[in-house]
């Protein structure tokens, strides 16, 4: 069977259900007929412009129905799309903007053109209005599935962001591969930027499926997305855990009519297990925990009717068309139970760095293995559980120490509701765990022992850590913060937090 092209996917949906929901965004609503007229209407305007297969489409633009829109007309005539996340810092979107080399850049709200950068040709958001309603073209470029569609960016927490490049084939196997994730005519709430694999990666499946997306608030917010959950009656919701912690904090949760859900899924960081146990209980519908990156397309997940303990402990298995192994510093395989680097290989992986086929070897060995840098161990039930970065985790005294586990321990804790843990410096022990937690509000302020300062007693947290595992990970120091730091698309920020401890060190030894 021929694998479907993007824009193929939409002209189909839009024949045969004109009339359902594409996207939803406030008070906007885009058919599947509407959005397949508005993108050859884009479509014509690149190719007026002089785009050819392969060239560049810078989108600046929000979270919108105008971002679907320029991203299904540029993957009608062959061009490669490049985002920006509108939340990354100046120096890191003028990086993607000149890696990319665009043909055309579109600019929306909120975006500024890089100083000193080629765009190419500029539409500003005001001249969509224009693009969206030209005439379609009279004829569109012949592809094939292994052209690249996108370029999806790395967040550039650590280091300079990578664009990894999927094509047709890749984003249809990551389509092959959703398992439950999907399912006809799902109304599915969106809380991801949609620069993010999540959504750039993900769409073959969403179009595939007929899916209604559903733009949750922005920015975001715990009180918008319940609200529109509501309104908008979604079978589906999807989340990263800092998104669903703050969700299930709110009291109203409770009360609130979310009968129509069919599921919620937790993903883009490690979930800690009590929060999913508390999705569980309190959205009273299966949890699906899933693990991927934005090189690796799809990796592992749980599926509908896999034990309360594998949801909340594992991040599943391996989808059906990964392989993955656990591997050791030299690449030799780990048998079940030992702790080493997570790797994988699939067609739903991307197809390299752009134009960096240095940068693309340090990832992909040549036997066509994406090396991860995630920790992890595989379980005798061929669960897959994570045990933290592979730059995360830190030596005490001699013994690893694996961020993941610790902030697990830390969030059953019924003081904590978030925890993370980083390693820090340390003259004796070479480094030492110091864990950033945020107390829960619903506890009652009494309830915890404090030092002062207001911080929660090391020595309570470290006794509640070593009746649970080995005492050389229970965090040495204990900083109580009222939020973690995120990054652009909504993961814990750990290098904000070494930068916020290194700060807080000088501070005391100024002190002394």
């Amino acid at each position: 069977m021929a694998t479907p092209l993007l824009a193929d996917l939409l002209r189909t949906a839009a024949v045969e259900e004109p009339e359902r929901e594409a996207y939803v965004h406030d008070d906007k609503r885009a058919t599947y007929a509407w959005l397949d007229r508005v993108a050859d209407g884009f479509a014509a305007t690149l190719l007026d412009h002089g785009v050819r297969p392969g060239d560049r489409v810078c989108l600046m633009v929000p979270t919108s129905i105008k971002f679907a829109a320029c991203y299904f007309g540029a993957a009608r005539v062959g061009a490669i799309t490049s985002a920006v996340n509108l939340r990354l810092g100046p120096a890191e979107q003028a990086g993607i903007v000149a890696r990319t080399a665009p043909a055309v850049t579109v600019v929306g709200d909120g975006a500024t053109l890089p100083p000193g950068v080629d765009t190419g040709a500029v539409l500003p958001v005001e001249a969509l209005k224009e693009a969206f309603a030209a005439p379609p073209p009279p004829g569109l470029p012949s592809l094939d599935p292994a052209d690249p569609v996108c370029i999806i960016w790395t967040s550039g927490t650590t280091g300079v962001p990578k664009g990894a490049v999927y094509t047709h084939a890749s984003m249809a196997a990551i389509a092959r591969n959703a398992t439950d994730m999907s399912a006809p005519c799902d109304r599915a709430l969106f809380s991801l930027p949609f620069p993010h694999l999540g959504y750039m990666g993900w769409v073959h499946n969403f179009t595939q499926n007929r899916v209604t997306l559903v733009i949750a608030p922005q920015p975001w917010s715990a009180a918008g997305t319940l609200r529109v959950a509501i309104e908008e009656r979604v079978t589906m919701m999807t989340g990263v855990p800092t998104q669903w912690a703050l969700l299930l904090d709110r009291a109203d949760v409770d009360g609130a009519d979310l009968s129509h859900l069919r599921i919620v899924a937790s993903g883009a960081a490690a979930a800690p297990p009590e929060l999913i146990r508390r999705m569980r209980e309190s959205l009273g519908v299966p949890v699906l925990n899933g693990y991927s990156q934005t090189e690796a397309g799809v990796i592992s997940g749980t599926v509908i009717g896999d034990p309360d303990e594998v949801v909340a402990t594992t991040v599943g298995r391996p989808r059906a068309e990964v392989d993955l192994r656990i591997v050791d510093e030299a690449g030799r395989p780990l048998p079940a139970g030992e702790v080493g680097e997570v790797v994988c290989r699939s067609p739903a992986m991307m197809r390299g760095y752009w134009r960096d086929p240095d940068l693309t070897a340090t990832a992909i060995d040549p036997d066509g293995w994406l090396h991860t840098g995630d920790l992890g161990r595989l379980r005798p039930d061929g669960n897959l559980v994570l045990s933290g970065r592979l730059k995360e985790m830190y030596i005490r005294g001699g013994y690893n120490v694996y961020p993941t586990e610790v902030e697990a321990v830390l969030t059953e804790h019924p003081a904590i509701a978030r925890a993370a843990v980083i390693g820090g410096p340390d003259p004796v022990l070479g480094e030492i765990g110091v864990a950033f937690v945020v107390p829960d509000p619903a506890v009652e302020p009494g309830y915890m022992i404090h030092e002062s300062g207001g911080a929660l007693a090391s020595e309570v947290l470290r006794t509640w850590c070593t009746e649970r595992i080995a005492d050389y990970k229970a965090p040495d120091r204990v900083v109580v913060v009222d939020d973690l730091p995120v990054t652009a698309v909504g993961k814990l920020d750990k290098n904000a937090l070494a930068r916020r401890w290194a700060d807080l060190t000088a501070a005391d030894a100024a002190r002394r």
